[in-house]
């Protein structure tokens, strides 16, 4: 396993997220499968993986439990390192969330803690609640290690954050494709120009950059036969010196397996890969038109609960493979369906990727109700 030095400590290169852990049955909101999700944590400790992140809303509030019970419970303290964020939208009250993390996690302290998910919507009541003080606070006593954010806002908004304090790191999404057709390149060049380290999430884009289209794939299978498609997406985000740990929210075993390979190969990212690489994602983006890494921040509040991550699966398969691949929509796991839609913007509202959700569900309700 790769590692690299932060502070006096040292961190696996990929870091093991807890977002997307393996569940029991398909449906949205469905419990951890206990017995898969030990499997993977056991595989990741004897394999180097040594930074586990997770958050207070994952999988409703059961990842960190999980963890606490399959990691803490279960490994000496001093071989991992543990990171969670505190939501101002699933709780205001950060003194008794804190406290809660804590106890779910079965720990006296947390070894990275975020602020989670700042958009320009919520960043100034972030500032205003007092959590930063706070959290300063409970780094000072101990109890956090380092403190920094996750971010899914503006350059501004970063930038603005940037000048508040001396962050210790920054989580940001970090992949090719938004390094071409997103912010990912200015806000790496952003913190990188401040000195903070960088910790990646959606390095594979919630798993969308594992499957590309047939012809970027035959550009990359071409160049490197034996490297899997996800692997692309990691060499290169593992190139990139700010970065201190690139987190991959696995589901399955195999997924682990593969990357932890690709984290053991310490070849050298060369020229000539980051130009296969640009091609190909140029051929990816002609038939990519919705960039939904399934994150569901957009579900909890939707009035007609669509599973809105699966139906924009489908409407991504559509514009690739046509009509026939709306057939699909009867099958995913959802109470509502893009007929039900009501319009009301709340999807809208807390998609990171500013997707223009409601306009996509009446179109496709209007595909099947023409």
């Amino acid at each position: 396993m790769q590692m690299k030095t932060f502070d006096n400590h040292t961190l696996s290169l990929l870091g093991m997220g807890n977002m997307r852990l393996p569940t029991v049955g398909d449906q949205p909101g469905a419990p951890i499968d206990r017995a898969k999700a030990q499997a993977m944590i056991d595989y990741a400790m004897a394999n180097g993986i040594n930074y586990y992140d997770t958050a207070y809303v994952y999988h409703s509030g059961e990842s960190e439990s999980f963890l606490g019970e399959a990691l803490v419970s279960r490994y000496p303290r001093d071989r991992f390192y543990l990171a969670t964020k505190f939501l101002i939208g699933a709780n205001p009250d950060y003194r008794a969330v804190f406290e809660e993390q804590l106890a779910r996690l079965k720990t006296d302290h947390i070894d990275f803690y975020l602020l989670h998910a700042i958009f320009d919507a919520n960043a100034q009541a972030y500032i205003d609640s007092g959590a930063i003080a706070y959290f300063e606070e409970q780094k000072r006593l101990g109890r956090i290690r380092y403190f920094g954010f996750s971010l899914h806002a503006s350059l501004a908004v970063l930038k603005r954050f940037v000048a508040l304090r001396k962050w210790d790191f920054v989580q940001i999404q970090f992949n090719y494709y938004d390094w071409v057709y997103g912010p990912a390149r200015q806000e790496y060049e952003i913190l990188d120009a401040a000195g903070i380290p960088v910790l990646v999430m959606e390095p594979v884009r919630g798993g969308r950059l594992a499957t590309l289209s047939p012809d970027a794939e035959g550009i990359l299978k071409a160049a490197h036969p034996d490297w899997s498609i996800s692997s692309w997406a990691l060499k290169w985000v593992k190139s990139h010196s700010r970065v201190q740990v690139v987190l991959s929210g696995m589901s399955t075993l195999a997924q682990l397996q593969d990357n932890v390979a690709t984290f053991r190969d310490g070849t050298a990212w060369t020229e000539a890969d980051e130009a296969t690489l640009m091609k190909a994602v140029e051929a990816f983006k002609r038939q990519v038109q919705v960039p939904c890494t399934a994150c569901r921040y957009c579900c909890d509040d939707c009035p007609a609960r669509i599973n809105i991550p699966a139906v924009l699966d489908v409407y991504n398969r559509y514009k690739t493979d046509g009509a026939g691949a709306l057939r699909a929509l009867d099958s995913i796991p959802s109470d509502g369906m893009p007929v039900d839609c009501i319009e009301c913007g709340a999807c809208t509202a807390h998609c990171p990727q500013n997707i223009q959700i409601k306009a996509i569900m009446h179109e496709l309700a209007q595909l099947a109700n023409p």
